[in-house]
């Protein structure tokens, strides 16, 4: 939902640091690998109960995020890493969550509700990318992207923001994580809609 709000903001604040990465030998490709090896840590944080030391991580795992984006746009994106962003990035979101609940296992019932929520956000936005690449339906409302990105309820931005939040609260992470879930069951339905609205009388493109 805030993505679109923030993107252009954060493209030009992404543009001068990609530059001088690029300056130094960085590719696309490169910054995704390194920020999920970032994620991967945050996770052994999160497993070790060390919620500031993965909030910090977690942070520099979104700057990695949009820096890559930022890096192919001058470097050059290729469909492998276009691939590689969101492949890892699914993982480190679902692991994070688990890690939260190896740390606490209390709150693993939770943890299970978020990352089924999770599944749900994540399938109906990749099914809806895969049709719109088949019919031809474009955007780039949130920036260049390696294919289709369909909105919703909860998106980057509030994912960082409900990460942020457990990290700081992780004693509510109970609550965090029920809201949350329900938002991306929101989500998940009205990108359902979405699809049967755009691509239910449509014929294939070509």
């Amino acid at each position: 939902m805030l993505d679109p709000l923030l993107r252009p903001a954060i493209d030009r604040s992404l543009s001068a640091v990609a530059v001088k990465a690029v300056k130094l030998g960085a590719t696309a490709t490169g910054v995704t690998i390194a920020g999920f090896g970032i994620g991967v840590l945050a996770m052994g944080a999160l497993a070790l109960d060390a919620p500031i030391v993965a909030l910090v991580l977690i942070l520099i795992n979104r700057l990695f995020d949009g820096l890559d984006g930022a890096v192919a746009r001058i470097d050059g994106a290729t469909d492998l890493g276009g691939y590689y962003d969101i492949v890892f990035d699914f993982i480190v979101y679902s692991g994070l969550v688990f890690a939260f609940a190896l740390g606490r296992p209390e709150t693993a019932l939770a943890a299970a509700f978020l990352i089924f929520s999770f599944v749900g956000t994540g399938t109906s936005f990749l099914a809806y990318a895969i049709l719109a690449q088949k019919h031809g339906v474009a955007t780039e409302k949130r920036g260049s992207k390696a294919f289709y990105y369909l909105g919703g309820l909860t998106e980057g931005t509030e994912t960082v923001m409900m990460f942020i939040a457990i990290c700081l609260f992780p004693d509510a992470f109970v609550w965090i994580a029920i809201v949350f879930g329900a938002a991306c069951w929101l989500t998940t339905t009205s990108r359902i809609m979405i699809a049967r609205s755009t691509f239910g009388q449509r014929a294939p493109a070509g």
